[in-house]
């Protein structure tokens, strides 16, 4: 499955964000969900660093369930509707985790 073109951007996202769930990150500049809000308030910031990190994690996996399933045959593959499907797994879910983050945020 490493071949696969979008497997180590997947892979690399969701690791990055087990430690956003586990909340072992504190407030910083650097790493994590960072808005006025977050940035503002200790509970507030683990709640949607740990919010987000899921989400991130589910984008993840919805790649890695798409090239686990419907796998290319490698960089050079022919088939461009399958290299877009992978484009398209790995693409979309991203902005969706931020929108639903940063609507998350708004809740708190």
């Amino acid at each position: 499955m490493t071949n696969q073109p979008f497997f180590i951007p997947a892979l690399i996202i969701a690791v990055a964000a087990i430690p956003l769930v586990l909340g072992v990150i504190p407030r910083n500049g650097a790493y994590g969900i960072r808005t006025k809000k977050t940035l503002s308030e200790d509970r507030i910031w683990y709640k949607a660093n740990r919010f987000g990190g899921w989400m991130f994690i589910f984008s993840s996996l919805v790649y890695l369930m798409t090239a686990k399933f419907d796998p290319t045959s490698g960089p050079r593959d022919p088939d461009l509707s399958l290299w877009l499907l992978h484009l398209t797994a790995f693409a979309l879910p991203l902005p969706a985790s931020v929108w639903a983050t940063l609507r998350h945020i708004r809740n708190l």
